[in-house]
């Protein structure tokens, strides 16, 4: 029987466990990236681990979440990120080289190596080959210092691709057609594959946009095969000597397969306000677009980008319209320079912004009251655009410039016959904006500034843990719910004290000073919980707040590592009416929690007493050594005690 991409890179890469769906199983890491929204508490992680320097074959610090300056405290973190990059042997790609995805699949990604990124959309190096896998702070902070990454075997999922796309059609509609197929949780404890004649047509850019969303439908990640498109795209940036052709044997094996006719794809948007809330364009009709924003990790590259301008050229922004660009990398934005394409912007009326995350995570660019924004990148969360009024549609760029002239949703369909653009071969190289580590960081000082304080460490378990039920919560609560990471709190990112009192103010105002007077508790939660970023903020705050445990339905596989990583209990009803049975300050309580906790690898469950009902059984299947991390109050003390 042959082997799926996944599992042969997975198999090289093997430490311990055997490639069992379902079971853990732990895997070699070499590489690593962190942006600076997650990077603080990673590299605060890696010091208090307490290792030299990092055992990776590469790391990659970048710059592009908390990009505007109107304070100190991001800039502090910079340094901060710098002058500890220098130290430990970390690459620091400074503002305005770029999104860490974009840059790190045009300069550092590798077909067959492994990738770990504090984001959760470092799938995006799936595009060339790459096993690349987003994670909590902490975990990535252990790759750094040479341990293992542990994850639980994935089940694999084919995606057939046929035929070929037609014209105004393009990668965003494939993978919003896969989130309208399998759903925000359609992914969760999978690894998709794309395979098919339907490759063949499909761009590294264009591949990079599906990975880079499948971080939407919950999956582990997502990989393309590596073959002669690939090699011609590592070749344009002066990197052939790295490609190696990578696909799945014929012969291989799936848990699942899906066929997607390219074909018969037509312009499609996610509606407010969920990535698999699906509709095509035509559907929808012409509703009015006030703001459209074109750029993030999705739908930044120099192909779009070319796209993008070829559409505006000699036209003009509709009057009503604010119009916002920003090129995913100093690579690509270098580019649109020297081509004339970035004039051919600015002429139509389009701002352009730095190449950052910034209006994707709400770090500018809030749209108005009540507005109806255009967005090409990959969530549109409640809030997340920093305006809880605006309705966001995720659309392809194609998309967003079409409307952007007309002022209404537009299929580009209508505009006749779609512009050609012509990509270069040789892509404009300049890594000047990469300062490498120093050879001997033993003299480097890191700079720590007044905002990084102390993040919070669980202490070990004894006795019973009890507390109420501090909020009650329904399905698909994503990290932006449990920690918001707008323009005012992204700041803040290395003051977990400051930030806890903001923790799931979206869903309840009231729950921080109700856990403060309360002395701790714990969280219950519908299906799905801990969707979307990897922020490890999600776990960290609940923390602060004392939150010993949350009982939900389900959970998103990062944020449940992430509760695990922090030892707080992520328990999972075994009869999803239990979540009924609960009301908000209801007493709950774990006893003997040490005993049942060392139990869970054998049972798999774990007894929560309810002082309003009889008790309820939650499903926790942990590996024995997820147990020991959790008794021990966390990863960080469990690494110390294992030396």
């Amino acid at each position: 029987m042959g082997m799926a991409l996944s599992q042969k890179i997975i198999g090289d890469h093997l430490l311990s466990g055997q490639m069992i769906a379902g079971q853990e199983i732990s895997i070699r890491i070499d590489q690593t990236l962190t942006q600076d929204s997650t990077g603080t508490m990673a590299y605060l992680q890696f010091e208090a681990i307490g290792i030299p320097r990092v055992r990776t074959e590469l790391s990659v610090a970048y710059i592009d979440h908390n990009t505007l300056q109107t304070g100190f405290e991001n800039a502090d973190d910079h340094m901060y990120i710098q002058t500890v990059a220098s130290k430990y042997g970390i690459r620091f790609s400074k503002p305005g080289n770029g999104v860490c995805h974009q840059v790190h699949i045009e300069r550092y990604g590798e077909p067959g190596k492994t990738l770990l990124g504090s984001d959760s959309h470092t799938p995006t190096c799936g595009g060339i080959g790459m096993l690349a896998i987003g994670a909590g702070g902490l975990d990535v902070a252990a790759a750094m210092g040479g341990g293992p990454y542990f994850l639980t075997m994935p089940r694999m999922v084919k995606i057939e691709l046929t035929g070929q796309l037609q014209p105004w059609v393009s990668a965003k509609d494939i993978i919003l057609e896969v989130l309208r197929l399998l759903t925000v949780k359609g992914g969760v404890g999978k690894i998709i594959e794309y395979a098919g004649e339907g490759l063949a047509s499909l761009s590294v850019p264009e591949r990079a946009t599906i990975t880079n969303m499948g971080a939407e439908l919950g999956a582990t990640t997502s990989i393309f095969p590596s073959d002669e498109i690939t090699r011609a795209f590592l070749a344009a940036q002066g990197r052939e000597e790295v490609w190696r052709p990578l696909a799945a044997d014929p012969d291989a094996v799936y848990d699942e397969t899906w066929a997607i006719d390219l074909s018969s794809l037509q312009p499609l948007a996610a509606k407010p306000h969920s990535p698999d809330n699906v509709a095509p364009v035509s559907e929808i009709g012409p509703i009015k677009v006030d703001q459209v924003a074109i750029g993030s990790c999705t739908n930044s590259s120099l192909q779009d980008m070319l796209k993008v301008a070829a559409i505006l050229k000699g036209k003009t922004v509709h009057p009503d319209v604010s119009l916002v660009i920003a090129p995913g990398s100093r690579q690509v934005l270098n580019m649109l320079a020297d081509c004339g394409a970035l004039s051919d912007m600015i002429a139509a009326g389009a701002r352009i912004l730095e190449s950052a995350c910034g209006p994707c995570i709400g770090m500018g660019q809030s749209p108005r009251t009540n507005a109806i924004s255009l967005r090409t990148n990959n969530r549109n969360f409640f809030g997340r655009s920093g305006t809880e009024s605006a309705n966001v549609y995720l659309v392809s760029p194609e998309v967003a410039a079409a409307s952007s002239l007309t002022g209404v949703m537009t299929d580009p369909r209508t505009l006749g016959t779609m512009p050609e653009i012509e990509m270069p071969e040789k892509f404009r190289i300049n890594d000047n904006l990469v300062v490498m580590p120093a050879e001997d960081g033993s003299s480097v000082e890191v700079v720590r500034g007044p905002n990084i304080k102390p993040f919070p460490v669980n202490t070990p378990v004894s006795g019973t843990i009890s507390g109420k039920a501090l909020i009650k919560v329904e399905d698909n609560i994503t990290t932006d719910h449990i920690m918001p990471s707008n323009a005012k709190l992204l700041p803040y990112r290395s003051n977990v004290p400051y930030l806890a009192d903001y923790c799931l103010t979206p869903c309840d105002p009231g729950f921080p000073a109700r856990a403060k007077a309360e002395g701790g508790g714990m969280i219950i939660a519908g299906a799905n919980y801990g969707q979307g970023s990897s922020r490890e903020h999600a776990a960290l705050a609940p923390l602060q707040l004392g939150i010993k445990a949350v009982l939900a339905k389900s959970f998103a596989r990062i944020h449940m590592a992430n509760l695990i990583n922090n030892g707080i209990l992520p328990l999972q009803f075994t009869d999803p009416a239990d979540y009924d049975r609960i009301s908000l300050l209801d007493m709950l309580s774990i006893d003997n929690a040490a005993e049942q906790i060392r139990q869970l690898p054998v049972t798999g469950q774990l007894t929560v007493t309810s002082h309003s009902s009889s008790p309820i059984v939650c499903n926790l299947r942990i590996s024995e050594r997820q147990a020991r991390i959790l008794l021990a109050g966390g990863l960080l003390n469990f690494t110390r005690q294992e030396g």
